[in-house]
């Protein structure tokens, strides 16, 4: 699983009094920078792999500002050239958010799908969800 701390910040905040919900797909994102980091070391645009194929969120809870939020991000599902994460956020020890996401390994420059590598899906089976569940 991997993890990422965040602060919410005020104008992430709506009229509603809590983080709008546009906000969320992008606090999921940016956990999910330790994955894309596997896929493109030097962070380079030109070099980019991760093409996202689909996302779904699930709203379960508010979140509000001033208390920080956990991001954990698991792998769901390694296939040939693409992977599924599953993805929840925590605020105060509750379920707010539960999501999942489809990325394809994509060689932009040739306008193809590509196989994970070997090296790649090796880091990203320590993150597999069935794992994380059996500890």
């Amino acid at each position: 699983m991997y993890k990422k701390v965040i602060e919410p910040r005020v104008s992430e905040t709506d009229g509603v009094g809590h983080i709008n919900n546009t906000t969320i797909p992008v606090w999921l994102e940016a956990a999910r920078n330790p994955i894309f980091k596997l896929f493109t070391p030097d962070d380079s645009f030109a070099h980019w792999k991760m093409i996202i194929l689909n996302m779904n969120v699930d709203y379960l809870n508010q979140i509000y500002f001033g208390k920080n939020v956990e991001v954990y991000t698991w792998v769901k599902r390694i296939g040939n050239s693409s992977l599924e994460l599953y993805e929840e956020i925590h605020q105060e020890g509750n379920i707010c958010v539960k999501g999942s996401v489809v990325y394809v390994n994509y060689n932009v420059e040739k306008q193809v799908s590509e196989s994970i590598p070997q090296e790649i899906r090796v880091q990203l089976e320590e993150h597999l969800l069935l794992n994380s569940i059996e500890s």
